[in-house]
């Protein structure tokens, strides 16, 4: 069946900036935002998915958003107020420099893994005030955007947090840790699934969640991929199993050079990852792009480097490139969605419509 032809009407701006995090301008899409990052994701794309089209949520009556600053809902929410207790009852303080929340090093409160079974006290998420985070954000969540659930605080990151950095990475490869370990992100799992379930049970019109591990540095990855492998992908998997089968998307937010992590977060189910500059996104695209949504940086020049047509062309050049083949899309990366110009920006969306105007 053909496809709507696309309109020049099209790309009458409906806004300027928007989205989280002030991606490139949204337009008249021939379908909602929400239904574009859909076909995204079923790998049936309608237009280059640049950011705008996605809305985030991260309530308050899940401790660890307030913990880390980071609350994102109808009601208003100040970033110098947060820190605090997490749902472990872990302190973080709030470092306004920095825009975020950490626990005080030096100080861990697990020596040793292995004290987790003595020493946590389990939260329980049904005591949270869902029902009343629902009431308060059912007009903030009935959008026609994309909604994705931050949730900021994984498997590793959760280990971190127990015994700083350093202890954390020893427990992953001391072999008398490793038993202590596996079974607390067994049990994280369940934790985090029960956490999911009341969510979606009270706020169906979540479409997403996004999930937060970081796993590497500027140069290189924190462990090698056979530890990733055997120490935490299945804790993950089984979290991902588990919001696919409520129809629900899985993206992992995981900072740091991890291209060589790629394979193991494919094991791991999620849908996509967008990548920190550091990595060669055109190089992952290539490799990995037919099995997980990549967050590629366009290579483009900044406004005061480039006359309008050289934005066209480098736009053009981005097309031809990425929406040649529907069955493998990409989305632009939430750090190069900031720098992109209006011209970048509309040629984008014009060319990439009507590249994938077949698939409405």
């Amino acid at each position: 069946m053909a496809g709507i032809m696309f309109q020049g009407e099209e790309l009458i701006p409906v806004s300027g900036k928007t989205g989280p995090f002030k991606q490139a301008s949204r337009y008249h899409y021939p379908v909602s935002p929400k239904e574009g990052v859909r076909g995204m994701f079923r790998r049936n794309p309608i237009w280059q998915i640049t950011g705008s089209e996605e809305a985030l949520f991260s309530p308050a009556c899940v401790p660890d958003n307030v913990a880390r600053s980071l609350v994102i809902e109808a009601r208003a929410f100040d970033p110098l107020q947060g820190g605090g207790k997490d749902m472990f009852g872990i302190e973080w303080e709030y470092v306004p420099v920095a825009g975020g929340s950490m626990v005080r090093p030096g100080k861990p409160f697990l020596e040793d893994a292995g004290e987790w079974y003595d020493k946590l006290v389990w939260p329980d998420p049904d005591s949270w005030a869902w029902e009343e985070t629902a009431a308060a954000n059912r007009e903030f969540l009935q959008t026609d955007a994309y909604v994705c659930m931050w949730f900021l605080t994984g498997w590793y990151e959760r280990l971190i947090s127990f015994m700083d950095f350093e202890g954390a990475i020893m427990a992953l490869v001391d072999e008398d840790q490793q038993d202590a370990v596996k079974e607390l992100f067994d049990k994280l799992s369940d934790l985090y699934i029960h956490i999911f379930r009341n969510a979606l049970d009270v706020m169906p019109e979540i479409d997403g969640f996004c999930i937060h591990d970081d796993w590497g540095g500027q140069k290189e990855t924190f462990f090698s991929p056979a530890i990733v492998e055997e120490m935490i992908v299945p804790y993950m998997k089984r979290v991902t199993d588990y919001l696919h089968s409520r129809g629900k998307t899985c993206e992992l937010h995981s900072c740091g050079n991890n291209y060589k992590q790629v394979p193991n977060m494919i094991k791991a189910g999620w849908d996509r990852w967008n990548p920190q500059p550091m990595n060669d996104t055109y190089r992952i695209y290539d490799e990995f792009g037919d099995r997980i949504l990549v967050g590629v940086m366009p290579r483009m020049s900044k406004s005061e480097e480039a006359d309008e047509d050289q934005q066209r062309r480098e736009a053009e050049a981005f097309v031809q490139k990425f929406c040649a083949d529907p069955h493998k899309p990409c989305f632009i990366n939430k750090t190069a969605a900031r720098e992109m110009t209006p011209a970048f920006s509309e040629e984008l969306y014009r060319l990439s419509r009507m590249a994938y105007m077949g698939n409405l």
